[in-house]
């Protein structure tokens, strides 16, 4: 259960976050791929030049670190709350 609670306030963060103003669904494959990237990283930096690269790998447009850096830190959040909350 903690998984899928983490899963799901993971990916309306990154529904609201918007980098490249595309609107509304248009991130659904990066959502995923960054969600599984979350599962398994715990570090802020090495989460947001991961999503950076998903991100840039679609769009082929350039993501400043910092603003993956926002977003990276908020994800975290959410997993080691959800992981303090169930242990």
């Amino acid at each position: 259960m903690q998984t899928a609670k983490i899963t799901k306030k993971a990916i309306t963060l990154l529904e609201e976050w918007d980098p490249f103003l595309a609107g509304p669904k248009a991130y659904e494959l990066e959502i995923a791929d960054v969600v599984a990237d979350l599962h398994v990283l715990d570090h802020p930096t090495d989460l947001a030049k991961r999503i950076r690269e998903v991100y840039e790998r679609t769009y082929e447009m350039w993501i400043p670190l910092e603003d993956c850096m926002q977003i990276s830190y908020k994800l975290l959040a959410v997993k080691f709350e959800e992981k303090c909350i169930i242990s």
